[in-house]
């Protein structure tokens, strides 16, 4: 292999631009040849009965994985297997109550073909992924989904390149379409994801992180204010619920209303918190997400809001 004795920046950044016009109108040209197989292919997954298994090798196997994932994260119940290992065992994972998705460029991949023979016997139903719609995978799989490009990104069209962001897009389209159909929510996509980001802001709800009971800070309206900084002191808040006898909150004291007591008033000692007191405080519930709480405390400036029954 010859090595080039320096980068020419101009030369590396046009064959990058030159590698995403290339790939980019090949998944152009993939979405106008989108037909009724991709439907059927859809329906075939949205209710499969058992799970959905994404076979491959080589580079596709690669893709194969990726489109498994992408799957199960977004309410497919799916796994990748890869096509090697098939023929030594795995292939006892599979049911005929499952869908196999085959991805093979060529269609002629001889792991895959083998496979094909097994899943045939066994009653699984197989949705083939390949770029030539007259190979051996294609002619034998109950849908053929067509991933042919012109030509590779490779300039020798040798390397998988534009191939396998056809056939990565096409997963991704059946599993976007597949949780559409399923009416798969943000909810649905926290509880596959409970360790991210997402899974925290939407399976953290206020309850979860509200302060209750005997931590709570609460006072009358009649309480004086020098005791309700007592108690707003002894439970580590700046701030004190103001309660009727009934229990129901009526205001809340904060330390922004204690300054402006003090510059409206002056001697504030011998003044109840109803003197100062915010009335029709903001409240939200407790069944209510956390991230809801946070977004309308950010909007309304505040940094406490009641949390009601």
């Amino acid at each position: 292999m010859n090595t080039p004795a320096h980068f020419d920046p101009e030369h590396i950044l046009s064959s990058a631009r030159r590698t995403f016009a290339i790939e980019v109108e090949a998944l152009q040209a993939l979405g106008q040849r989108l037909d009724q197989n991709f439907v059927q292919a859809t329906q075939l997954l949205v209710h499969c009965q058992g799970r959905v298994v994404v076979t491959g090798i080589g580079k596709s196997g690669h893709v194969a994985r990726k489109i498994a994932a992408t799957l199960a994260s977004t309410g497919t119940p799916a796994f990748f297997m890869h096509a090697a290992e098939a023929l030594h065992g795995d292939l006892g994972m599979i049911t005929k109550q499952d869908v196999v998705i085959a991805i093979s460029y060529s269609g002629q991949a001889q792991e895959l073909v083998t496979v094909l023979t097994v899943l045939r016997r066994m009653g699984a139903k197989l949705i083939a992924i390949t770029g030539h719609a007259q190979s051996e995978l294609a002619q034998n799989a109950d849908l053929h989904l067509d991933a042919h490009v012109e030509h590779e990104a490779c300039p020798l069209n040798l390397a998988p390149t534009a191939s396998t962001t056809a056939a990565l897009v096409l997963g991704d389209a059946l599993a976007v379409a597949c949780l559409e159909a399923r009416g798969f929510s943000r909810e649905d996509f926290a509880r596959s994801h409970p360790g991210g980001a997402l899974g925290r802001q939407l399976l953290t709800f206020v309850r979860d992180i509200m302060r209750s009971g005997e931590q709570l800070p609460v006072v009358s309206p009649d309480t004086l204010v020098p005791d309700a900084l007592i108690e707003m002191s002894s439970k580590g808040m700046g701030m004190t619920i103001v309660t009727d006898p009934q229990g129901r909150p009526v205001g809340l004291f904060t330390d922004g209303d204690l300054r402006r007591l003090i510059a409206r008033a002056g001697d504030i000692r011998n003044l109840p918190v109803s003197e100062g007191m915010s009335r029709e405080p903001r409240s939200i519930a407790a069944e209510a997400l956390a991230i809801e709480a946070a977004e309308q405390m950010d909007a309304l400036r505040i940094s406490q809001m009641l949390v009601l029954d």
